[in-house]
């Protein structure tokens, strides 16, 4: 657990080093920064584009920030203690726990500013993943002053498809977006409609205008988030031609990427991945409306996080299967038979690395699942976004 104060030397060294990063590798450029200074408690409400967001924003106001980080990603940091010199928030991602929203409201209530990620997940097309419902009362709730800190570009510089950083150009704009007075007599329909507006994006848009160069970029990983082919349909049939080409075996339709990480066609024509990625969902979601895809089932293995190493092993394996009910894993784990419900009632989306393995929790449990064939982690995703979806239409 956090402490109530940060520690400042660690802080400090924290800030130091990732301020660092911003501005050598992302290349951070501010557009507005209306936090510098501000004094008492407000909100940092901000979108998700890449694993290291936070080191745009950690060094916007010389104040530490709180900031909210998933339960999985804190309980698997070989430098957890850091994190909680430093005042980290963990909270289970796509959840609204009530003690998850004390912990922030007392942080709020001490004076001191907190950071949080709606989205709660870094996207994988260049698209905003789904903005939890209970986001809106929550920031009523919360009753301080809400700031909106804009980035784009920082998905080019680390992809979550690809591995390692690439160096380009990051724009960041923080501005208020609720002022606390206000928030009080918002109906939640409006605090809706303002901060989707904020939050949601589409980097390979933003790209076409900005035109940004970034070191190094090349589409190897992307073939595990475009698995459908826009040309015949077919799935899984999309593979690397080389770094910069995908191309599907079955129908010989290729994409070629340019200096700004944007798709060509053979025949010259501009496709956005972020147009792909809608339409392979779109298809599925068609189909679980229709009832022709009523269930996804693999074998994989299962994992869990060991609190003494800091990071997942081996539990198990089995199969995993997903209906419009929910997750089902059978199979075994620590030497016993399983049989595991998950609903995924609430869930807009899950945690996963496309191409490797996706998470699903029971309450505070999560179960990692590593599939024998990677490729259909991003179909599973899909799913279960498509069920949440048709659930609230």
């Amino acid at each position: 657990m956090p402490q109530e104060k940060p520690n400042i030397f660690c802080y400090r060294l924290a800030q130091g080093v990732s301020c660092a990063v911003s501005a050598l590798v992302f290349r951070r450029k501010m557009l507005r920064n209306e936090i510098k200074g501000v004094k008492g408690p407000f909100v940092v409400i901000a979108n998700h584009q890449a694993q290291f967001d936070f080191v745009n924003l950690i060094g916007a106001t010389h104040r530490p920030m709180a900031f909210v980080i998933s339960h999985s990603f804190y309980s698997t940091l070989p430098v957890r203690g850091l994190m909680d010199k430093i005042g980290v928030i963990p909270k289970q991602q796509f959840q609204t726990a009530l003690s998850d929203m004390k912990r922030i409201k007392a942080v709020l209530d001490a004076g001191r500013p907190v950071a949080l990620y709606p989205a709660g997940l870094m996207c994988e097309d260049g698209l905003s993943t789904p903005i939890p419902q209970a986001t809106y009362k929550f920031l009523k709730w919360l009753g301080v002053d809400v700031y909106m800190a804009r980035t784009s570009g920082a998905y080019f510089v680390q992809p979550k498809w690809g591995k390692g950083l690439r160096a380009g150009r990051t724009y960041m704009d923080i501005y208020k977006l609720f002022d606390k007075q206000e928030l009080e007599t918002l109906p939640v329909e409006e605090v809706k409609r303002r901060t989707d507006e904020a939050l949601l994006f589409d980097a390979y848009r933003e790209q076409e205008t900005y035109r940004v160069k970034y070191r190094g970029s090349n589409v190897v990983g992307l073939q595990n988030v475009l698995y459908r082919c826009p040309h015949c349909g077919k799935e899984f049939t999309v593979v690397l031609r080389d770094k910069q080409t995908l191309a599907c075996e079955s129908c010989g339709f290729s994409a070629t990427a340019d200096a700004y990480s944007l798709l060509h066609t053979a025949d010259g024509r501009l496709l956005s991945v972020s147009d792909w990625s809608r339409e392979t969902f779109a298809d599925l979601k068609k189909q679980v409306a229709e009832g022709t895809l009523n269930d996804l089932s693999v074998p994989a293995a299962f994992r869990m996080i060991d609190s003494k190493k800091n990071r997942f092993v081996d539990v198990g394996g089995g199969t995993m299967t997903l209906t419009g009910e929910g997750f089902r894993l059978t199979g075994e784990m620590h030497g016993e038979a399983v049989d595991l419900a998950i609903s995924t009632v609430g869930m807009p989306t899950l945690p996963f690395s496309p191409g490797n393995y996706l998470e699903v929790q029971q309450n505070k449990t999560i179960y990692r699942c590593v599939p024998e064939d990677g490729r259909v982690v991003m179909k599973f995703v899909n799913m279960v976004k498509a069920l949440h979806e048709l659930r609230n239409a």
